[in-house]
């Protein structure tokens, strides 16, 4: 059995942490007020620096110990929050981030000058008439918040590597205490096991912190414990005491009474008393698993779904009736176990829009251009593996977006539009597909000056005619760019092209609209995952081929008296639309003669529509995609291919490629005529 690595499993964690304490930096850059996200960024501090301590990662947990104390002041309300703190925090984020990946390659003097600058900027004033020195005591009727905590934990915490002791010493760095242990459970000697606890603690604590940060103390135990905390001053009221705890609390000097332990309050009332037990709220579990094994699990049952194909043929080949229940019932349970498969590695598209806050705010902070960053549909799921692939081009497109569509604040000016650009990410399912979308409310694209780079590149002959639609496609063009100078953030044009692969190689395409001064959307249209699509199984001469269902809109008959009119001219009229369709006999060199009755079936990419001619349709088809070998790799018109249930193969359509095919026939044909 494979063991754990601590130092491992506290990357992946502190990963988790980082990543909430930045989206919450980037909120509060919004909403500097907002308590919750400032205790929400202290307590992904505090839980860095203790788990960083706990596995040896001492750089880690004295740099982010600095960055807290800094923070702090916040926390506190002595100062507010800005843009300029956010900004610092934020490069401290990432020297948090470095320190952890790869300490041997961070530079201390980069720390120490993050810190430095946090510490200018959330730098206390002096108050007026102070020139130095100590700071003015607070008034002598200023009272202390205080609070009584009973601590018990569960009986095996210490088999589990928690040192109760510990736990109260970092109660004690919250204020003064005196802590108080009852040994009523305690047995004698003899009967005693070591390595069970049965000690629990009264601790009276004269400090004016809040419940959260007794509360972090013990934030890695709390399932393992029962945790009431009760204000002093709600408790000395009902006693007709004075409203806040003495000044000075006895704190004894060993953590452990060695006295007997005093007798239990009696209980407090209900309404007084803050239980800070979560047994009523509702957790779910969840267990970390390595993305390979996920994999492996998709491919299993990727051969079951195939092997169980091949059951469900043999069984209707033949007679025996118990033989076609049992493929029935295996049937039944596969696609369960396919669907719950599926599921398992499925993601919700926010786990990837909140990698895009960042960026968005750095480079509205570098081109100096306010951007407001919008997403909608992070609910909407996506395949894990599609998840990781999209990034780089999301990227691209938010950058362009930002860089080339959002306009200057000066240029903003002279028109309606608001100073502030804005970006929006969404996503959505339309189908068996999801639409993620990237749409900015700029200038839009220029055809005339997109048209006029194409001719300079010698990619458009000067005076021939085109579309804007089709002048756009030039973007996707590789090296091209309308860029004037070379920058950091584009100018070399190796950009949209990388796009436009990456989403043709997950089996998606992308559209481009635009409406001049008022902005440009960039759609992507993806398969809902790259594992197993529903297909529609047909047959062009002896061979048999799979075209994925959801860029299927319907299928109508050949005709006699069409095919004979389509020759030399392959279109063909759907309800007064002429549609252009490809004869898969003719592009595959079938043999032998056509069926008699063959079939087109409709498909589209976008606002494009081709058909396909085939002999026969057979029917649906549960396809397990396998990936086609680097010796086919200049092979375009399939995306991969599958195993029938007579373990046979078939070759899986690529309709992207087979519509661009299509529409470049019907324009050669066009101009031919």
């Amino acid at each position: 059995m494979m063991e754990l690595d601590p130092a491992e499993t506290f990357r992946q964690e502190a990963a988790e942490l980082l990543d909430s304490l930045e989206v919450a930096l980037l909120d509060l850059s919004q909403t500097p007020q907002d308590r919750e996200l400032i205790d929400t960024a202290f307590r992904a501090l505090h839980t860095i620096k203790g788990s960083g301590a706990m596995f040896g990662f001492e750089q880690v947990a004295a740099f982010t110990h600095d960055f807290e104390t800094a923070f702090d002041l916040i926390r506190k309300g002595e100062i507010e929050a800005n843009r300029d703190i956010v900004s610092v925090a934020l490069a401290a984020k990432d020297y948090i981030r470095a320190l952890i990946e790869d300490p041997d390659s961070t530079d201390a003097i980069i720390g120490d000058a993050i810190l430095d600058d946090l510490r200018r900027f959330v730098s206390v004033p002096e108050a007026p008439g102070v020139a130095g020195g100590d700071a003015p005591l607070p008034a002598a009727s200023t009272r202390q918040a205080g609070w009584r905590i009973g601590i018990a934990f569960e009986p095996d915490i210490l088999r589990n590597g928690t040192n109760p002791l510990a736990l109260l010493d970092d109660l004690r760095a919250l204020g003064p205490c005196e802590i108080i242990g009852n040994l009523d459970n305690v047995p004698e000697l003899d009967a005693l096991d070591p390595e069970t606890c049965l000690v629990s603690w009264d601790v009276t604590l004269a400090s004016d912190c809040t419940i959260d940060a007794i509360e972090d103390v013990f934030m890695f135990v709390r399932d393992e414990m029962k945790l009431t905390i009760t204000p002093i001053a709600a408790a000395s009221a009902e006693s007709g005491q004075q409203d806040a705890p003495q000044a000075e609390i006895a704190i004894p000097a060993p953590l452990l009474a060695a006295t007997p332990s005093r007798p239990a309050p009696a209980p407090e009332p209900v309404a007084e008393k803050i239980e800070l037990s979560r047994r009523s709220e509702e957790k779910t579990s969840t267990v970390r698993v390595q993305a390979e094994r996920l994999d492996e699990l998709m491919d299993r049952v990727g051969e079951l779904v195939i092997a169980q194909a091949r059951l469900s043929q043999l069984a209707h080949s033949g007679t025996d009736v118990a033989i076609k229940a049992i493929a029935e019932e295996i049937e039944r349970l596969a696609s369960g176990l396919r669907d719950s498969t599926m599921g398992v590695r499925m993601v919700p598209m926010g786990t990837l829009f909140g990698r895009f806050r960042r960026l968005v705010h750095d480079l509205s902070r570098d081109l100096a251009k306010p951007v407001e960053f919008v997403t909608a549909g992070e609910d909407t799921e996506l395949d894990k593996t599609m998840i990781e692939r999209l990034a780089d081009p999301l990227v691209h497109l938010i950058r362009n977006a930002i860089d080339h569509g959002i306009e200057h604040p000066e240029q903003r000016a002279d028109t309606p539009k608001e100073a502030t650009g804005r970006i929006e990410l969404a996503a959505r399912y339309v189908g068996a597909q999801v639409l993620v979308t990237v749409t900015d409310d700029g200038a839009g694209l220029d055809a005339a000056r997109i048209r006029a780079k194409a001719e300079e590149q010698g990619l458009l002959q000067p005076g021939a005619a085109m579309s804007d639609q089709d002048i756009y496609q030039f973007l996707f063009h590789p090296g091209f760019s309308t860029a004037k100078t070379i920058s950091t953030l584009s100018g070399r044009g190796v950009g949209m092209d990388v796009v436009k692969r990456t989403i043709e190689s997950l089996r998606g395409s992308i559209e481009l609209s635009t409406r001049p001064g008022q902005g440009t959307t960039v759609t992507l249209r993806l398969p809902l995952t790259l594992a197993i699509i529903e297909g529609l199984l047909t047959r062009v001469g002896d061979g048999r081929y799979i075209i994925p269902l959801s860029a299927v809109e319907e299928c109508v008959e050949l005709t006699a008296a069409d095919d004979a009119r389509a020759r030399g001219r392959n279109f063909l009229s759907v309800r007064g639309d002429l549609v252009p369709f490809l004869r898969l006999r003719d592009l595959f060199d079938a043999q032998g003669e056509p069926d008699q009755h063959q079939k087109i079936i409709i498909t589209s990419k976008g606002d494009t529509r081709v058909g396909l001619v085939v002999d026969q349709i057979i029917g649906s088809h549960q396809t397990v995609i396998k990936s086609l070998s680097k010796l086919h790799a200049d092979v375009t018109m399939f995306s991969g291919a599958t195993i029938l249930g007579d373990g046979s193969a078939a070759l899986i359509l690529d309709v992207a490629q087979l519509v661009t095919l299509g529409q470049a026939k019907a324009e050669s044909e066009k101009e031919a005529a």
